[in-house]
């Protein structure tokens, strides 16, 4: 049984997710922004992470990347089609504020750039990269099937759905991925979004307002 800690990080609040096993290993999604804050929790935890994961490259979900893998000496995976967007403000969409700094975070390696849906096996951490666009062009939910929740950014939240009027958004893609990709998940799989509240798939089946009519 995974063990799923949630921290909401930075000026927009961005959910930041830490899956950990009985072993005190763990995988870190979108470490979004307060690298220090994560650092701490992490060795107070006495968690050991083995990877970090990235749904999108939106800034508020990467701020805390570099700092983050370069304590640990960890690998960071993300979507072949945002790879130029973590050091380009422009793309990452930093750029568009005045108040915040431009987010600019290295490349990983190209062992660490998703290609294709592919299910990972990191120790015994067991799950899915499906790709999920429309919120961004490389929109990436992880599904954690065998125990029962997915992590999926920006794409779905509870009652509502992912902007699409950013670089590369559409409406259109994201409902269809939406619906071919989360909906098809068993009702009650737990959905960890990116901002807000984690919720049920046959919560937003029944009650989203988003998706009725689609």
């Amino acid at each position: 049984m995974m063990n799923v800690r949630s921290y909401s990080l930075g000026p927009v609040q961005t959910n930041c997710y830490i899956v950990s096993n009985k072993e005190k290993e763990c995988i870190v999604f979108d470490p979004g922004e307060e690298a220090e804050r994560l650092i701490k929790t992490i060795r107070s935890n006495g968690l050991k992470p083995l990877a970090i994961f990235l749904t999108h490259a939106h800034f508020d979900h990467i701020g805390a990347v570099d700092a983050v893998r370069e304590v640990f000496d960890v690998p960071v995976w993300i979507h072949e089609k945002e790879v130029s967007w973590l050091a380009d403000p422009t793309k990452n969409g930093s750029s568009k504020y005045a108040a915040l700094p431009d987010y600019r975070v290295a490349a990983p390696a190209q062992d660490t750039i998703i290609k294709k849906e592919q299910q990972f096996e990191i120790s015994n951490f067991v799950f899915q990269a499906v790709f999920t666009p429309g919120h961004s062009p490389g929109s990436i939910s992880y599904i954690f099937e065998k125990d029962g929740f997915a992590i999926v950014g920006d794409t779905l939240f509870e009652q509502g759905v992912g902007r699409t009027d950013l670089l590369g958004g559409s409406t259109k893609i994201l409902l269809e991925s939406i619906h071919n990709k989360l909906l098809t998940l068993p009702e009650d799989t737990i959905i960890y979004p990116g901002h807000g509240n984690y919720t049920t798939v046959g919560s937003e089946m029944e009650t989203n307002p988003f998706l009725n009519g689609f």
